[in-house]
Parts: C-alpha cells; structure tokens; sequence
C-alpha cells in the first residue's frame, strides 16, 4: 500500500484513507494506492470500502506538481473504472472539495455521502481543459444533460446542498467524514444494498448538441474548452459508455496540445506567483483592524464596501453631511445586493451599516485608523491637500495610500513628514466587484507598509500586483498605449465599430470604446489635457473628436451617450450618429485619406502595442516579471483569460514576428512604434517572456 492511502478494517468495511496533505492531490502514489487498497480490499473478504480524505479535504483535484509532465499509471480514468467495477460496495465521504478528479473519484464509488460543509465541481474548463476521467460520461447520466452541462461548462463550486438536490450526492450530514462515511456503509450493508455502478446507468435522452455546442462557444467569446465539453456530453447519449469514456479522452488530449490549455495554465500559476515577491519574506504586515476611507463616490463607496465585507470597521469621510449621507447611500445599495444574493442576513447587513461604518465631516475622526485610502477627485493639488491633512491627524505608523490612477506616488508622499508610510493602492471599479489591486510602492515606502497592502488585498479577495512609480503604473500605462493606437486606427480609416467589434471577436469582454463609455469618457479627458499642458512631444500623433465628445457634455454611459447610445435598462448602446462626423472632421482637418482595415490587422497592431509598451514596463522594473503584466490585465481590463495574458499570447504567437511587424509600422509612424529595447533583446537572444518568468521563480 501507498502511504498516501491508509488501509484499516473495521468489521466487514475496508477504509481508505488518504493522507496527502495539504489537499489530497491525485498525485501517482494517491491513485496507486485507491487502485491497490480496492484489490486488498476484495482480497481481505471485505463487503464495504470507504473512502474518504484525512485533514482538511476530500481529494480536492489533480496535483499540480505534475502539470506539464508525463503522466504515469494508473491513469485517473482507469483508477475511477477500477473503484465503479469492484464487487464491494464503495462509499466515497466527503468533506472540504471534490473538485475535478476529486468528483470523479466519487462518481466512481456507488454511494456518496457528504458533511454539509462540502463542495463538488467540475473546474477543468477553467485551465483550458476538460473532464478526462469520466466526468463527462458519468455526471449525465446521473443527474440529466441540462444539469451536468451547466456544471461542467461553468466550472463552478456546488455546494453540498445545492448538490444533494442535483442527485450528485445520495445524503448529507453533520460530523466527521469517517464517522459518517462509516454509518453510512454499514447502513447499506445492514439494507442488503446492491452495489450502485454510475456507467450501467441509462444515458440520458440526447438533445440538440449542435445548437447547444454554439450557444456554449458564444457564451465563452471563443473559449473551446466549454464547448467541446459539450461533446463529451453528447457522446454519453450517443455512444456506449467504454466507447464514450473514449471519446472523452480524445477530445481531453485535443484540448491538453492546444493554445488556449497553455494559456489557461500559464494565468492559473500565474494568478498564483503574483504575491510572492522574495523582498517580502519574512516581512510582516502592519496590524489593520479600521480603515478611513476618503471620497464616497462610486470608487470610494466601494472600497468602503469591500472592507466592512472582510469584517474591517471603516469611517468614510466627505466633505458635507449631505455627501456622507449619499456615500452611506451608495454603500447601503452595494450591501444590499450581498443581502439580496443570500451573502448576508439582514443582522449583518444592519450591524455593518450602522456599527462597523461611521460617517464623517472632519478630518479628526481618522486620528485612530490604521490606514486610510483616499479617492478623491484625480487631480495633483487635491491629492497633495488631502494628505498634508492626513500627515497632521492621523496616529503615527497608520498607513496612507492614495488609490490614484496615474499620478506620482513619490510626489505625494513627499508632502508628508512619513514617505516610509505612503503606497498606492489602486483599486478598479467597481472596488467591491473587481479582482485586481494595483499595490504601487514608492522609492521611499517600507517593506512592512508593502507586505500591509498585500495583506489587505487578500483580506479583500483580490488579487494583488506589485507595481512601481510611473505614469499610470502597470494597467493604466499600457491601456493609454493600446487605447492610442486604435486611435490611430481610427484617423487613418477604421471606426470604433469595427474596433470593438474585432476586438470582443478576439475575446475581451468588451471593446475599447465600450470601456471608455463605461468608465466614463471625462476620465479619459482629464488624461489628455493634463499630458498636453506637460508637454507633448512633437512627434506624436494627436487627435480631436474624443475631446469634442467630452466638451458636448457626453461622458458615455453615465450620461447616456458616448460613443455609444444607451437606452434606461438597457446594458449595450447602440452607435452614436454622432461619432463618425467628428472622426471624419478630424481627419480632414489633418489631411488624411481613410485606408480599409481587416479585422485580423486591426487585432495584430492593437495587440503589438500592447504587447511593445507591455515591455517597457517590464524592462524599466515597474513590472517585476511578465506575469504580473499578465494578471493585470487578466484581472483588470478584460483580456481573455485563454489566452494566457498579453504576454503569453506574444510568446504563443512569436516575438520576432510581432517585432518585424513593428518594424515595418515604424516607417510610417517611427515614434508610436518604437520597439522596446527588451523586447529585441529577448527575439535578439532567441528568448521569450517565459524564459524572464521562470529566472525570476
């Protein structure tokens, strides 16, 4: 036996227990020792076998130790097919997960009980692959195809109860996995119980797998995995089960070679590597238990939200009673909606608006916060008032951070008496809803305030990125590149159409210009003017029809048009008429003929430029790695998560490709495409991105 399996009798039930910690991966000598302790099972003249996982989880899915290596017998389909063909009645006890092969280690078993506490899925869709070792085939025919679709297809976590009313687990109860997971199996012995074998069920009645196939394809802009899911479900109503479960397997293999499992793969280690930065080791945060938050807008608001939810006591302070009490407004409907999904009762939802949040007027009321997070207007003297106050009330060693998007952290914390206690902490909006937290560190700003800001990301549930000191920091600095160049685009003959449309096509959830109608179009204006009275280099290719949107009074959605048209309930706009009489205005005035764009060209220069402005960032340092790039823009703007990152895709794609192409754009515009120095270093030295990743692990 496999000292990952334990083996013990206890009357006629044979327990297997697993002992892999920390969650009971299926790693080589867990599946050995399933297959070996069944065999020992039927030869000791057991009647019974239990399964269930010592410590914190049931079998929580594969082991990734062994992603991305050759796999070894037994292989996961065959251990499952060994457990469903054993003689003896075998029981699966859950507790913690059984996600992935976990799951299908149990819909192997005949029985499956469950502490109230569990929860079960299918995830493999959200790393480019798909059920391999039976998922497919088995969860149809026990709980019907619309059910097993949308768990398979969604890759979300079932919790016990939603699962027993599914037909996914025969029983939960309360107590320990082995106390009931034993209870149980004596139970069906005591019944005369006959062993329960998920594949000699019936299949399910088949569907319209086609139409189906389309509707999935559509719903993940372009991902395969959910859809060719789709087909492993539909050979379980259309093949026996051995030749379904082999039909299974190739399409798993096909998605295992292909692309989008690369960049899956790469954004869930990625999204893993992000917070372990080696100058934090050792490092610990600063106690938090009360946050100030200043500005109680829709960012300020959120953020508001965001920390009462973690169990943070917060003061939200405005400038008049008036404005506190729309911010406690604001905060009350964003809580709401945690009540109206079931997050919270209606005692939480009361104990946090009215004991964990305080309302105020007057700078003094943060004197004993631990930390304060400003989010006012987005304007250098404005942030520079706000934290001289700060400097003067605030207890010493609490932190302050500014959630500004652009603006310089050293200048701000230069106006303090403490620089060391200053960081940004740039959040997206909707602050209680997005994942991604920008933690910017200043030349001056202490470890201990860093590994702080970490911290309070992951009390939040977000995912932290390490950024430096610059314009726009990591996400915003290469958006205002990515953003210019479909700017570009669009002076010299595409429209913001035929970009958006591209570009969701390609995967993003949206559009460029569907996002700046979002975010709000006066944002984006703000930016230009405020780079135009720096000083723009003469070089540079400027335009004017975003700027007359912006002086009409059209910011896009919170207005009701940008470059779009919305209608009152209605999430999508339609084009503005307005738009292209601008546009074409601009390029007349700058004497331009409009050139046809394809699509696939529109993509190609869109991307590079991310791509190119993507490695500056990363050779300057304010990026540590490629990946933080990745998940940044994973997390925060939309980019597809298939696809791995920018920075991946331009590894998948080739760099000396992307470069050449650059190179050719440099004739025609040699400021915009100015090839970062990395990027050739690495076509140069026949590297990638990776290669950086990896050095840096």
């Amino acid at each position: 036996m496999s000292e990952a399996i334990g083996y013990e009798r206890v009357g006629d039930i044979a327990i297997l227990a697993a002992n892999n910690p920390p969650v009971n991966a299926l790693g080589h000598d867990v599946r050995n020792g399933l297959v070996d302790g069944i065999a020992r099972a039927e030869a000791d003249g057991a009647k019974a076998v239990l399964i269930y996982g010592e410590g914190k989880t049931y079998f929580a899915g594969a082991d990734i130790r062994e992603f991305g290596k050759p796999p070894t017998q037994p292989f996961l389909p065959d251990v499952c097919t060994r457990i469903e063909a054993s003689p003896l009645i075998v029981v699966s006890a859950l507790h913690g997960t059984a996600l992935g092969g976990g799951l299908e280690i149990a819909l192997g078993s005949h029985f499956r009980i469950a502490v109230p506490t569990a929860r079960v899925g299918l995830p493999e869709v959200l790393i480019g692959v798909m059920p391999g070792a039976g998922g497919t085939q088995r969860l149809p025919r026990l709980v019907g195809v619309d059910v097993a679709v949308d768990v398979i297809t969604s890759g979300r976590q079932i919790g016990a109860k939603e699962a027993l009313a599914m037909g996914v687990l025969d029983r939960v109860v309360e107590g320990t996995p082995r106390e009931i997971g034993l209870a149980y199996a004596q139970e069906l012995l005591d019944s005369g119980a006959e062993r329960r074998a998920i594949s000699e069920m019936p299949a399910p009645e088949a569907v319209d797998f086609d139409a189906l196939y389309n509707m999935v394809l559509q719903k993940g802009r372009g991902q395969i995995a959910p859809a060719l899911a789709v087909r492993g479900v539909q050979a379980c109503c259309e093949l026996p089960f051995e030749e379904g479960m082999k039909r299974e397997r190739e399409l798993f293999m096909e998605l295992m070679a292909s692309d989008q499992r690369q960049g899956m793969i790469h954004a869930f280690f990625s999204e893993r590597a992000v917070g372990k930065l080696p100058e934090l080791k050792g490092v610990a945060p600063r106690n938090l238990n009360a946050v100030g938050v200043i500005g109680g807008g829709t960012m300020g608001a959120g953020i508001a939200t965001a920390a009462l939810l973690s169990g943070l006591s917060v003061v939200m302070l405005e400038m008049t009673a008036e404005a506190a009490e729309a911010a406690r407004g604001r905060i009350e409907s964003n809580l709401g909606g945690a009540l109206k999904r079931g997050k919270l009762s209606q005692a939480q939802f009361e104990d946090l608006t009215t004991k964990a949040l305080t309302l105020a007027t007057d700078y003094a009321a943060l004197d004993d916060v631990d930390l304060v997070i400003e989010a006012v207007f987005e304007d250098m003297g404005v942030k520079k008032q706000v934290f001289t106050q700060l400097d003067a009330v605030c207890k010493p060693g609490a932190i302050l951070a500014s959630n500004t998007s652009y603006l310089d952290i050293n200048e701000i914390a230069a106006c303090t008496k403490r620089p060391a206690d200053v960081i940004g902490l740039h959040f997206f909006s909707p602050a209680h809803v997005m994942k991604l937290l920008e933690v910017v560190v200043a030349d001056k700003t202490a470890a201990d305030v860093v590994a702080t800001g970490f911290a309070l990301g992951n009390r939040l549930k977000k995912t932290s990125v390490r950024a430096g000191v610059c314009d726009g920091f990591i996400g915003n600095r290469i958006l205002s590149t990515y953003r210019t160049c479909a700017d570009h685009m669009i002076l010299d003959g595409a429209t913001p159409y035929q970009i958006d449309k591209a570009l969701t096509d390609f995967g993003f959830a949206m559009g460029p210009y569907a996002v700046a109608d979002l975010a709000g179009l006066d944002i984006g204006w703000a930016v230009r003017k405020r780079k135009r009275a720096e000083g723009v280099d003469p070089r540079a290719r400027d335009f004017t029809y975003a700027d007359k949107l912006c002086e009409d009074g059209h910011f896009g959605q919170k207005t009701g048009t940008g470059y779009y048209v919305y209608q009152a309930g209605k999430r999508a706009g339609v084009p503005n008429p307005d738009v292209m009489p601008l546009i074409e205005a601009d390029r007349a005035a700058q004497g331009l003929t409009p050139r046809d764009f394809s699509d696939d060209e529109i993509v190609r220069r869109y991307m590079a430029a991310m791509v190119n402005e993507a490695a500056k960032v990363v050779g300057e340092g304010i990026a540590r790695r490629p990946l933080d790039v990745d998940v940044t823009l994973l997390y925060g703007y939309g980019f597809p998560r298939y696809r791995g990152g920018p920075l991946k895709w331009a590894d998948m794609v080739g760099l000396p490709g992307l470069l050449s192409d650059m190179q050719d754009w440099a004739k025609e515009d040699g400021y915009f495409w100015q090839p970062a120095p990395l990027l050739e270093e690495l076509v140069a030295e026949g590297r990638t991105f990776d290669d950086l990743n990896k050095e840096t692990a």
